[in-house]
């Protein structure tokens, strides 16, 4: 079933693409150059479906890198809270193992104030 969804999703997506490939085959120039109009040094001549399909794989990538850099503090806490609980599971295996000597500290009563 999730098969079938993926793909009722991707083909419309995948149909889109081609068309838009098909429908956008003149060549653009691309220039890098803003202050050189008439002949630029760093420019590209390209279809122009290309050139949308790197703008978008530019965009993912830049959207991915700045979602991984916002996540770091929550994958921070959660090494911690594993840490944690790798810490917990084995004092708890410990303490089974050793049910005598529990570790636990005695309480200490606190001297009366009079």
């Amino acid at each position: 079933m999730r098969q079938f969804l993926k793909a009722l999703i991707l083909l419309p997506i995948a149909v889109v693409v081609v068309l838009l490939a098909v429908a956008n085959r003149a060549p653009v120039t691309l220039s890098f150059d803003p202050f050189s109009k008439p002949g630029p040094l760093f420019s590209t001549t390209m279809p122009l479906f290309a050139l949308l399909f790197i703008a978008l794989a530019i965009g993912v990538v830049i959207g991915g890198a700045a979602a991984w850099l916002a996540q770091s503090k929550h994958r921070r806490l959660e090494r911690r809270y594993r840490r944690e609980a790798r810490r917990l599971r084995d004092e708890r295996e410990r303490l089974r193992t050793h049910p005598g000597g529990s570790g636990v500290p005695a309480l200490v009563s606190e001297p009366s104030r009079l």
